[in-house]
């Protein structure tokens, strides 16, 4: 299993403050050893690779976890308390 977050980083150079709020609950539950990448969507750099997945899994909101699986699938989770659930957790 691999597993990318994705944060979204604004126009002034700031993270969201939503990806912000996740990375700190990632720490503080020592989860973020268990995050194999993590990417940045530049919202003023549609090139950005961040911003390239999201456009690819069609996923507007940010942060969001992509899950991929040994056998080559990828679950997309935008919601931090079912990520931790099914996945950090399981």
């Amino acid at each position: 299993m691999n597993i990318t977050l994705v944060k979204k980083i604004l126009a002034d150079g700031s993270p969201c403050r939503k990806c912000a709020d996740v990375l700190h609950k990632l720490e503080q539950g020592g989860y973020l050893a268990q995050i194999d990448q993590i990417v940045e969507a530049i919202e003023t750099d549609p090139d950005s690779r961040g911003m390239q997945l999201a456009k690819q899994y069609e996923v507007d909101r940010a942060p969001f976890f992509l899950v991929e699986q040994d056998d080559g699938s990828t679950e997309v989770y935008t919601v931090y308390l079912k990520f931790q659930m099914e996945v950090l957790d399981a």
